[in-house]
Order: C-alpha cells, then sequence, then structure tokens
C-alpha cells in the first residue's frame, strides 16, 4: 500500500505495481541515457492522486487477454446515478483529470483509466492497419466495462479519447447515455486547401518538424536526460495550467513518464493518424452510425487548434437527434485543465440531465 495510504486511511486504496522492467544488459543501460521507469511514473501519479479529497480505489483491472489497465474510481459508494467515464487524449493519462475528479464525483461514481499502450495500463503490440489498431482501442474499452460491471454509462472523452469514444458509441450503442466530447480529434476530413488548415501551436509543429517516420514522441525518448525539459520548454502551459494544485515540475514529469516509456498507444495512433491533425479514418464519415437516440454534447475551447466547426457539421448530419455543440472561452486544446470549473459545471449539468 505505500507510504500514501498510510496518509489517508479509509479514503482509497492503491494496487501493487502492475509489471516489472524487462532485465539485460540493455534494459539496465537504458535508465542512465533515459531516466524514466514506470515505478517513477507511479510515484509522480501517486502524488498527484493525494490531492484528492473524495474516497477513490485505484488498481489494475485485468483483462481476459491478460492485459491490464490502470484504473482510478472516485466514489465508488455513489452506486444511485449513471458512472461518469473520462478517457484522455493521446500522451494523457488518469493523473491529468486532478482538476475534475473531485467536482464530477460529488454525487456520482467516476471511472477514469489509462488507455490501453498509455500510461500506467499495458502496452501490447498493436494491429499495423489504422482500422485494426482502432478496434484494439475500443475492444479494450468494452471488455473493461464488462469487467467492471458497467451496465450503462455517462461517456467523455478527450482529444484521442473522443474520437475513441465515438467510435465506442458506434460499435456498443446499448452501454452510453450520453456521449460528451472534448475538443475531439479526428473527426474532420483533411481539407486539400491549405488556406483552410488552421494553424497548430508550436509544439505541435516542433513534433512535426522532427516526426519524420518515428512515433510522435520519440523526441522524448532520444532525447535521454534531457528529455523532461524538452517537456517543459515545449509545454510550459501546463504548469500554469495546475498552478493551484502545484507549484513545482509534478505535471511535467508526470507527462514525461507516460510517455518516455516503450512506445504502444502512441505506435497505434501514429498508424491512425495522416500528418499530426487528421485522421486516416475521419469519424465525420461515420458520426452518422450513432443510433439517433444518443445525445451528444461538444465541447471546445474557444481557443483551440481543433476544427471547431466540427460540432456544426455533426448537427447537419444528426438532424433528427440531439447535439449541443459548445465552446468555452479562455479555453484552449486542453479545456478541462484551462477552465476546470466552467468546465465542471457544464459536465455536471449534462450528468444531471441523464440522471
Amino acid at each position: 500500500m505505500g507510504w500514501l495510504s498510510s496518509t489517508r486511511q479509509g479514503l482509497f486504496t492503491m494496487a501493487d505495481d502492475l509489471e516489472q522492467q524487462p532485465q539485460g544488459w540493455l534494459s539496465s543501460w537504458l535508465p542512465a541515457w533515459r531516466p524514466t521507469s514506470m515505478s517513477q511514473l507511479k510515484n509522480v501519479e501517486a502524488r498527484i492522486l493525494q490531492c484528492l479529497q473524495n474516497k477513490f480505489l485505484a488498481r489494475y483491472v485485468s483483462l481476459p487477454n491478460q492485459n491490464k489497465i490502470w484504473t482510478v474510481t472516485v466514489s465508488p459508494e455513489l452506486r444511485d446515478r449513471t458512472p461518469l467515464v473520462m478517457v484522455h487524449g493521446f500522451g494523457g493519462g488518469v493523473g491529468l483529470w486532478i482538476l475534475n475528479m473531485d467536482s464530477l464525483s460529488a454525487r456520482r461514481t467516476l471511472h477514469t483509466f489509462d488507455l490501453l499502450g498509455f500510461g500506467r495500463s499495458s502496452r501490447p503490440t498493436f494491429p499495423r492497419d489504422p482500422e485494426g489498431a482502432e478496434d484494439e482501442f475500443v475492444t479494450s474499452i468494452e471488455t473493461w466495462r464488462e469487467t467492471m460491471g458497467i451496465p450503462s454509462m455517462i461517456l467523455l472523452g478527450h482529444s484521442l479519447g473522443g474520437f475513441l469514444a465515438t467510435s465506442y458509441s458506434i460499435k456498443y450503442p446499448d452501454r452510453v447515455k450520453h456521449l460528451i466530447l472534448v475538443d475531439p480529434w479526428g473527426f474532420p476530413l483533411r481539407p486539400t486547401d491549405p488556406s483552410q488548415i488552421r494553424a497548430p501551436p508550436t509544439w505541435v509543429k516542433a513534433v512535426a518538424s522532427v516526426l519524420g517516420r518515428s512515433n510522435p514522441l520519440a523526441v522524448l525518448r532520444v532525447a535521454g536526460p534531457w528529455g523532461p525539459s524538452l517537456v517543459q520548454r515545449f509545454r510550459p502551459d501546463f504548469k500554469r495550467k495546475f498552478a493551484d494544485f502545484f507549484d513545482d515540475d509534478t505535471i511535467s514529469e508526470y507527462i514525461y513518464h507516460c510517455n518516455a516509456q516503450n512506445p504502444s498507444g502512441e505506435t497505434a495512433f501514429k498508424t491512425m493518424m495522416e500528418s499530426f491533425g487528421w485522421a486516416r479514418r475521419p469519424m465525420l464519415e461515420r458520426i452518422h452510425l450513432i443510433q439517433k437516440e444518443m445525445p451528444i454534447t461538444m465541447i471546445y475551447g474557444a481557443n483551440t487548434w481543433i476544427d471547431t466547426s466540427t460540432g456544426k457539421k455533426v448537427k447537419l448530419q444528426r438532424p433528427d437527434s440531439y447535439v449541443r455543440d459548445m465552446e468555452i472561452e479562455g479555453a484552449s486544446h486542453h479545456v478541462y485543465a484551462d477552465q476546470p470549473h466552467i468546465f465542471n459545471a457544464v459536465v455536471e449539468e449534462i450528468c444531471d440531465s441523464v440522471d
């Protein structure tokens, strides 16, 4: 259970580590060059979760295929309402929801987990084709839901998580009572006219410039001991976003350790993407496949680099269905961290409309 559990006995349960780092001469040499490990990720995540005030349970959920999904459940005792399930975006993990978890679990159970191939979850080899990689993600979410015994849920996904939540809702509509998409990635078709492409932020341009044939975040691993400082240099905004909770580099360290591990979900994302901002299988071409009875709310940051016109296009494709799109002022792509109080209030309102 460790030092963290002894500080707030009875408020939560923490599971043991999932897996040991592989042994051998290469693995013994790599940490000297790449200062990361699953143990370091566990420790920095523990510092983040220590901020939670509500009771929570953090553990691995074992799937039948031997993969394990790192899961954090907040307010597990609140069983009278439909639970909210939150799916993080590319390069993220459960820790990035820390500004939202207490508020959104005040009246219902909240589940969040590290996507397969990300964070502390298992990192398998994904299929090499876009449809196969996407299906692997979606199947893991459904198998996780079955194993957790969740009959139905309010499903919220951010960025890549929004793309996967939509794909899940197409395949398993009876399990989703309301689909909430937060700055979802992968919806529009790539414009043929370059003037129609919204300029991405500087860090995206930096990643694209060094990407080539490599994985999107390969630079963090190649940079070795300079990797953590690269996160701080290219994403100083994250420190500001979480300043109410942390006045140090906790969040930057968390992002680094999430993404400096063996790439798995990252490789799958590369398989699914065309350039950095576009999906090889755009979701706008499939959104009509969601059952018309399913309500959808799309939440964007007013200053995001994501194409916010997607919400209106979804409305046009679903004229007989509930589709609400909105923008939150003062927020960019990470809406939940840029304006957490407004974001939490909006999501709570949606959840209350369900039950």
